[in-house]
């Protein structure tokens, strides 16, 4: 590894559930991901009720020699969570692991090409809606 440039990881960031099921295409994104990137250094992270937490997470990726995460909130919109617990929990997460900085990104609800893609799927799929079988209401 180049020394002069500090090592980078990721934490995907979710809201969590009690069921352990919701946490799948979490789970499958971060499969993904370590896929397209082979040994890129990356955790998720849940706010409630899953683990790990974030300092968990930040903390799992400074054991690797990580300096820099990158946060990405895997949540449709910048609400109270992402306004006042994230920023909090990232500086629990930076005074737990000193040296280790950390850049949030955007809520994937506010990302314009995110949007693009989630709109023509929908418009995909609704366009199959008028050549499908609807036989049953809830097909």
């Amino acid at each position: 590894m180049d020394t002069s440039t500090p090592a980078t990881g990721i934490v995907l960031f979710a809201h969590g559930a009690r069921d352990p099921q919701w946490a799948r295409p979490f789970e499958r994104l971060l499969a993904l991901l370590e896929a397209r990137a082979p040994g890129v250094a990356a955790e998720l992270a849940f706010l409630e009720h899953m683990t790990p937490d974030l300092t968990s997470a930040v903390g799992a990726l400074a054991d690797r020699g990580v300096e820099r995460i990158t946060v990405v909130p895997l949540f449709m919109a910048q609400g109270s969570h992402l306004r006042h617990d994230l920023p909090r929990m990232i500086e629990r997460a930076t005074a737990a692991n000193p040296g280790v900085l950390v850049r949030t990104l955007a809520a994937i609800g506010d990302v314009e090409p995110l949007l693009d893609a989630i709109a023509a799927w929908i418009l995909d799929e609704h366009r199959l809606t008028g050549e499908a079988d609807l036989g049953h209401p809830l097909a």
